[in-house]
């Protein structure tokens, strides 16, 4: 154990700081890397503290949390010396860390509303709990409700192997055939509605495609229709027009402006009226002009009413197709184009549906011998599974322990073809049963210590949390999970919240959770003890208040013991 710890270095929650969380007024507590025990009265705040680290893990944490009359709660915890794990993870959601550091801060506001950081640098509680993730492993009642769901049994025998190869190969097969059956479903679903949709298709081509359609022709028979249809009016205002400029009546614009020019030629060469008199003159000949364009197009004008005809019933049918199907030409066209590309695949389906059963049947071969392998994996797994946590509940007092692995084999999932539960008989002479059925409360305790400490060396979480891990034990057993407890701190760190003396004396560092009142506030205050510290507050915990010296006396050996065991280790 000691050369694992060595190889990966002293990862630890290092400090914590708790301002304003519930009784917590004001605290800073610092951490030994190795077993760390938290001790105090009923009430004293002990939870309070499992729920500020909780908060800096990313879990959810209501504003009632918040100390009264204050405006927010700040929790910051620092990690050191982070592990390839955390940093993987660090760098792949793009943040900064330095000297091997990490700093997480949890701002939880009365109004309801927190604030998320790391290194100083605001983040979102996904993100957070995707580093409190690899940081720190709380185990608590939640964790012994995982031993009661025996679908979750599976789960810690793939943790256990340390090796999920096989496992994500046969998941990555099982999600292809997935995919296949998938796609052959909605194939079938569209054969039996093929005809119906054929002949829809059918329809839309044949409707379109009669029309021939261009692009833009709607707008071009749009202007054309425009003018036809305005023609009459067109070609009477032109001839009306050339009229009232030059006719043989003396009043034609024409005529009345040969007069102004005849009446001015006498004096035009008096320079004051010769600039008039020429630009009569150009008006004259620019009417000449207009004259003579407004003939053209008056001669011009000639209104085809077979063209018009035409005209009229292309917009109308252009129209028409547009509100039927919506949209514009442009739209009407992909439609069309749409509508054939999908009946030529639905008229293909049948190979594809052939080529798509024939690679399923393939990959529904891969994949059972996929699971078949899975599953052996699994059963030699179980069998070292089974030996390792026997030992471990051998020495958590439990020596009459049989552990089994129910094991069956069903219809394929994406978890393999197994169903697996952890049976446990605890008392000689009686047949294996479901945990859920026979374990007591501090049997439960001990079988997920025994499971944490098998698989404390298959993942890379440095920190893990005990809450309640007492519960239910007493006498030797409790001392036998203190003495575990300080194993397991060999390799990890382990901070542990307990109302027995025979965990807490096993603690490299001990810490006393202790409430107070202050003028008329109560305030829960963390101090490190020292020995004699130590020794009163072990007393305290076999004995009550004010310990006699008999207890006294026994906590001292109690503390001489768990020194002297240090050393044997």
């Amino acid at each position: 154990m000691f050369s694992i710890w060595k190889t990966r270095g002293i990862v630890m929650l290092k400090e914590i700081y708790i301002e304003n969380l519930a009784v917590i007024e004001k605290s800073t507590i610092t951490f030994s890397h190795s077993f760390n025990a938290f001790t105090g009265e009923t009430g004293a705040g002990k939870s309070i503290l499992i729920n500020g680290i909780n908060a800096i893990l990313g879990q959810r944490i209501t504003k009632d949390i918040v100390r009264t009359g204050c405006q927010k709660a700040v929790i910051t915890a620092l990690f050191c010396n982070l592990s390839t794990y955390t940093k993987e993870k660090l760098d792949e959601l793009g943040i900064d860390y330095e000297n091997n550091e990490l700093t997480i801060t949890r701002e939880i506001y009365a109004d309801g509303g927190s604030i998320a950081r790391i290194n100083s640098r605001a983040t979102t509680i996904s993100v957070l709990k995707e580093i409190g993730g690899t940081l720190i492993n709380i185990h608590g009642q939640h964790d012994n409700q995982i031993l009661l769901s025996p679908e979750k049994h599976m789960q810690i025998l793939d943790k256990f192997s340390g090796d999920l190869t096989l496992l994500n190969d046969y998941r990555k097969c099982f999600k292809e055939l997935q995919h296949i059956a998938r796609t052959i479903k909605e194939i079938y679903q569209k054969e039996k509605d093929k005809t119906d949709r054929i002949e829809r298709l059918e329809g839309i081509i044949e409707e379109i495609g009669a029309l021939d359609i261009d692009e833009n022709e709607d707008n071009q028979i749009e202007n054309e229709y425009n003018l036809m249809k305005n023609s009459d009016r067109i070609i009477n205002s032109l001839k009306i027009s050339r009229q009232l400029i030059d006719n043989e009546d003396s009043d034609s614009i024409m005529n009345r402006l040969l007069l102004v020019e005849n009446e001015l030629s006498e004096f035009s060469d008096i320079p004051e009226i010769e600039n008039v008199y020429n630009r009569i003159i150009s008006a004259r000949i620019e009417l000449e002009d207009i004259t003579s364009e407004l003939t053209g197009l008056y001669n011009d004008m000639d209104f085809d009413e077979q063209r018009f005809g035409y005209i009229t019933q292309r917009l109308s049918e252009l129209n028409s197709i547009k509100k039927k199907y919506g949209g514009e030409l442009s739209d009407i066209i992909k439609l069309y184009n749409d509508s054939l590309e999908e009946i030529k695949l639905l008229e293909s389906n049948s190979d594809e549906l052939k080529k798509l059963n024939e690679k399923k049947e393939m990959l529904l071969h891969e994949v059972t011998e996929k699971a078949k392998k899975l599953s052996q994996f699994r059963e030699k797994t179980a069998e070292k599974f089974v030996k390792q946590v026997t030992e471990e509940l051998k020495f958590l007092d439990m020596p009459n322990v049989v552990l089994e692995i129910a094991h069956e084999k069903g219809k394929l999932t994406v978890n393999g073809m197994d169903n697996m539960e952890i049976m446990i008989s605890a008392n000689k002479g009686e047949p294996p049963k479901p945990i859920s059925k026979i374990a007591s409360g501090g049997e439960l305790s001990r079988i997920m210590l025994a499971l944490k400490n098998v698989i404390a060396d298959k993942d890379d979480i440095p920190t893990l949390i005990f809450d309640e891990i007492d519960t239910g034990v007493s006498g030797r057993a409790a001392q036998k999970i203190g003495i575990k407890l300080h194993q397991i701190s060999k390799i990890r760190q382990v901070l542990c919240v307990t109302h027995l003396a025979q965990i807490a004396v096993m603690a490299d560092n001990h810490l006393l959770i202790e409430k107070q009142v202050v003028g008329d506030r109560t305030i829960t205050q963390v101090k490190l003890l020292d020995f004699e510290q130590r020794k009163h507050e072990i007393a305290r915990i076999m004995s009550g208040e004010n310990p006699s010296e008999l207890m006294l006396k026994n906590a001292e050996e109690l503390l001489k013991f768990k020194f002297e065991y240090s050393k044997r280790c």
